[in-house]
């Protein structure tokens, strides 16, 4: 395990591939922003949207994915205020179980700031298992929810016949998962091919019981389906040089976002603004951490060291305290939804935290080998 010379980003990242002089993928994006000019840019997402305005009988101009965070709503306000779109907001939507009523007040403060949003929701029964065999079998809960959670956007676009998909940031650039990388900067139709949708074939889930009609919800549409469609993805975060995890959140709260209130050492969201609608993703983000050695801490410093406004070794020391932070509040309550004893759940996670990068002590605590920011 190494780290970028620059941030902390490890090169444990999947799809990550660092220079010659051991910088990441993120990292040598971000150096090269520097040189972009900013007008030609906007100027080129003028020009591309003049060719995707409505068409005869089309009622939208976009569709854009929102869970009514603090990135949707940067990007629902901004296409409609400042580039005069009329998009379509798509939600999946969670059972009741997982959604906060955090998230539930998040997407109606969209609904209130005049939008159209359409919600997608699928059967919580079949939800529910998936989520069950997907930790069973990955140590990932999110392995299926995310396939719907992604599949859903191009579905409704094909439904609505909205050829035209603002997305946020571009995960080849801005986070290093370098298969997502299309034809520009911009071009968002490999979209399909990042980690979280890698290996994202319904087998498994056949496996598990769940029947074609019920995965209707998970199937991401094929790019043959996107081509007789007329589909684009299109990385809007790319066209805006203020795009970050702080700022969206900053620029979110000013329009009535409401952010996480709990403590970093419960959660470990330092400026409580990421994955605003659900709570369960905590123990996602410390169970990546305990595979790959970086947690949602991690991905906040990263961005935060690029932009000057933290030293690395601060860094060091908030990834040191808070990258595995879990309360075991949420734990029990996924633990309760999908049906399995906190016991078994950690039986599980250990069994699967990485052995390169973890010692598991005699009294079942998980402990990192590595140094951060050094690595092994």
């Amino acid at each position: 395990m190494k780290y970028c010379q620059t941030c902390l980003q490890p090169n444990t990242r999947p799809n990550s591939v660092f220079s010659a002089d051991g910088i990441c993928p993120a990292c040598d994006y971000f150096g090269r922003l520097k040189h972009v000019d900013w007008q030609d840019r906007y100027d080129i997402l003028v020009d591309l949207l003049a060719n995707s305005r409505r068409r005869p009988g089309q009622e939208y101009d976009c569709i854009i994915g929102v869970s009514g965070g603090k990135d949707s709503t940067r990007q629902a306000l901004w296409a409609r205020d400042r580039l005069g779109l009329k998009p379509l907001l798509a939600c999946l939507s969670y059972p009741p179980q997982q959604v906060t009523e955090r998230g539930v007040d998040n997407i109606s403060n969209l609904i209130e700031h005049g939008f159209d949003v359409v919600l997608s929701a699928p059967a919580p029964g079949t939800w529910q298992r998936l989520m069950r065999h997907s930790f069973d079998r990955f140590t990932n809960w999110a392995r299926s929810t995310e396939l719907a959670l992604f599949a859903s956007v191009p579905q409704l676009a094909i439904r609505y016949h909205i050829p035209l998909i603002l997305w946020g940031e571009n995960p080849g650039l801005q986070l290093g998962d370098l298969k997502t990388l299309g034809r520009t900067g911009y071009d968002g139709n490999n979209l399909r091919y990042m980690n979280t949708l890698a290996g994202g074939g319904l087998d498994w889930m056949l496996e598990a019981g769940a029947s074609p009609s019920e995965l209707i919800p998970y199937r991401y549409p094929a790019p043959e389906a996107f081509d007789a469609h007329g589909l684009q993805i299109v990385y809007l975060g790319w066209f805006l040089g203020d795009w970050s995890l702080v700022n969206n959140g900053m620029y979110g709260t000013a329009q009535g976002l409401k952010i996480r209130e709990d403590t970093v050492d419960n959660t470990g969201d330092l400026a409580g603004v990421t994955s605003l609608d659900e709570d369960w993703v905590t123990l996602n983000q410390m169970i990546k951490y305990y595979k790959f050695g970086f947690g949602r801490v991690t991905d906040y410093v990263n961005e935060e060291i690029r932009l000057g406004r933290l030293s690395r070794d601060k860094a060091i020391g908030l990834v040191e305290a808070y990258d595995d932070a879990c309360a075991p509040g949420y734990i029990a309550s996924f633990c309760d939804y999908i049906g399995i004893t906190v016991d078994a759940f950690w039986q599980q996670v250990r069994a699967n935290a990485n052995p390169q990068l973890f010692d598991i002590r005699a009294d079942g605590s998980i402990h990192r080998r590595f140094q951060v920011g050094v690595g092994l």
